[in-house]
């Protein structure tokens, strides 16, 4: 299901690069190319996955997309007459999601180029980027990062966890609950992806045991996303670390999310303090046996590639004002921060697409692309 780009020779130089086709790439690469610029020839669409579907097409086979984060349409999708809106709930998710990626995709000739493994990018402060990958190395005037967080999983340091007999994975690793049958599984992380994984493994593991790093709330608090998105957007606009979206917004009180803790499915535990190789203890010496564990311990975005750019703050992020790194106003971030969720990865693109456009005419005023609404 890959796209006819695929494989074919990267250009020397280009005006606009976007790193990465999961949502927030392709938002943004919808609407470079509808302010004029022509894919493969001033845009160029670069991403890692042997598939389309960005990070999607790595989730586990049960997911299904009324059981994940809500997945908006991306923007001119409706030219298609698909929807995830309307898209079938007993399919997995990155099945759907890959398809009408791909759909999407070839029907607004993006040619996007895959796969292609960006390895560092150097240059900036007024001349072009060298965006180096395992393909051969790209010039751009304009770079628009879309890596998103899939590739960079977090697991918290914990005493003990090297020496763990049984099995460790993190988010990206888990592929089915059949995995873990007959085991005594440990889900690590209070997201939606350790909800998740609990009810899949529900009844099929021995037994399941769920600790959380912060005490677990159930609740629909009005605005409860939008402070989320403003903590995200402050955190950005510092260069500090961005925080977790779901600390600031609990988790969503389900009729089945209720169920599961009245149950005893999700009720949590503190943090342990360190771990064994045979289970897990406290500090007030309790001890359980455990066979696996699951860190859903979130993520961090990924952007070991721009460091040669030296754009780090000390607060551990990069300074990110409205999409666009403030110590180097042509590198765009999309779907960073407050940008993170699917329509807010939607909405940036639009915003992002129009300064880099400005970006790119002031750095080549005599190469023009006679850009305007199409």
């Amino acid at each position: 299901m890959t796209t006819a780009a695929t494989g074919a020779r990267l250009p020397e130089s280009v005006g606009v690069t976007v790193v990465g086709a999961g949502q927030a790439g392709l938002s943004a690469a919808w609407h470079l190319r509808r302010l004029g610029l022509v894919p493969g020839a001033d845009l160029l669409v670069l991403d890692r996955g042997p598939d389309t579907g960005g990070a999607w097409q790595f989730r586990w086979e049960a997911l299904r997309l009324d059981r994940a984060h809500k997945v908006h349409d991306l923007p001119g999708m409706d030219e298609l007459g698909v929807s995830f809106a309307t898209a079938d709930p007993a399919r997995p998710a990155r099945d759907v999601v890959r398809e009408y990626y791909d759909r999407y995709e070839r029907h607004f000739e993006l040619e996007v180029q895959r796969p292609v493994h960006v390895h560092r990018v150097s240059g900036g402060g007024g001349d072009p980027f060298e965006v180096e990958t395992d393909r051969g190395t790209v010039r751009t005037t304009v770079l628009v990062n879309a890596t998103g967080t899939w590739a960079r999983p977090f697991r918290p340091h914990v005493p003990g966890a090297a020496d763990f007999a049984g099995v460790q994975i993190s988010t990206p690793e888990y592929r089915a609950a059949e995995d873990f049958a007959g085991r005594r599984v440990l889900v690590v992380g209070g997201g939606t992806s350790a909800v998740g994984f609990l009810r899949e493994l529900e009844g099929v593991a021995s037994d399941t045991l769920w600790v959380t790093r912060r005490p677990v709330t159930f609740a629909d608090v009005p605005d409860a996303g939008r402070r989320a998105v403003r903590q995200a957007d402050e955190a950005a606009r510092a260069g500090e670390r961005l925080p977790s979206i779901v600390a600031g917004t609990g988790l969503p009180a389900t009729p089945e999310n209720l169920a599961a803790r009245d149950r005893g499915l999700l009720v949590s535990r503190p943090m342990f303090s360190s771990v064994q190789p045979d289970g897990v203890s406290w500090d007030d010496g309790t001890f359980e046996p455990v066979d696996a564990i699951i860190w859903a311990t979130g993520f961090r975005a990924e952007l070991t590639h721009l460091a040669p750019l030296r754009l780090r703050e000390p607060g551990g992020g990069l300074q990110v004002q409205d999409g666009r790194a403030v110590r180097e106003t042509r590198l765009f971030l999309a779907g960073y921060g407050p940008q993170a969720s699917t329509i807010g990865a939607n909405r940036a693109g639009r915003t992002i697409a129009r300064r880099a456009l400005a970006e790119l005419e002031r750095a080549r005023p005599d190469a023009r692309s006679g850009a305007g609404m199409r």
